[in-house]
């Protein structure tokens, strides 16, 4: 019987190992990804829910409107329900050299994470700057400079920002 007891032992802490190595990779995946949930409550850790904004699609956006922006709003994350006032150069990121600091821990802390520039028609120009986690727009993640305007949700690391009039 000893060795019917070694064995089985020794199938069940395989089986467990298995278990945990799968259940690993399912929380690295899911930790990974962007999410798209919606936005929390305002200020300092809100408990409301507010329900998701409207997708892109279904939001007129003017060219006007855009040209307009002053307001840097944030969505979700760590800052949650804050507004800043655009400049004409924003680095955004972890480190100290950025004009937005996000204390998130998927932005990049050694160098600023993305820009956002005015262009000469006032519009706003988003420019990821080689980070590991990258950036997104509605979604999708960017590889070159992409024209943002007011209808767009940019997620840098798991904050949520978009661009007020």
């Amino acid at each position: 019987m000893g060795g019917f007891a070694a064995l089985a032992l020794r199938i069940a802490f395989l089986a467990g190992l298995w278990l945990f190595i799968v259940l690993l990779a399912v929380v690295i995946h899911t930790d990974m990804t962007p999410r798209k949930a919606a936005a929390t409550g305002s200020g300092a850790g809100g408990s409301g829910r507010r329900p998701p904004r409207e997708s892109a699609s279904r939001r007129p956006a003017s060219a006007a409107a855009d040209a307009g922006a002053k307001v840097l709003a944030v969505d979700s994350g760590p800052l949650a329900g804050q507004r800043f006032q655009l400049v004409d150069h924003v680095r955004v990121g972890r480190s100290a050299d950025c004009e937005l600091l996000l204390e998130d821990e998927y932005v990049t802390r050694k160098h600023p994470h993305a820009a956002l520039d005015r262009q000469a028609d006032g519009g706003w120009l988003l420019t990821d700057l080689g980070s590991t986690n990258g950036t997104y727009v509605n979604g999708v993640r960017i590889t070159s400079p992409k024209v943002v305007t007011v209808a767009d949700v940019i997620q840098i690391g798991r904050t949520q920002l978009r661009l007020e009039a």
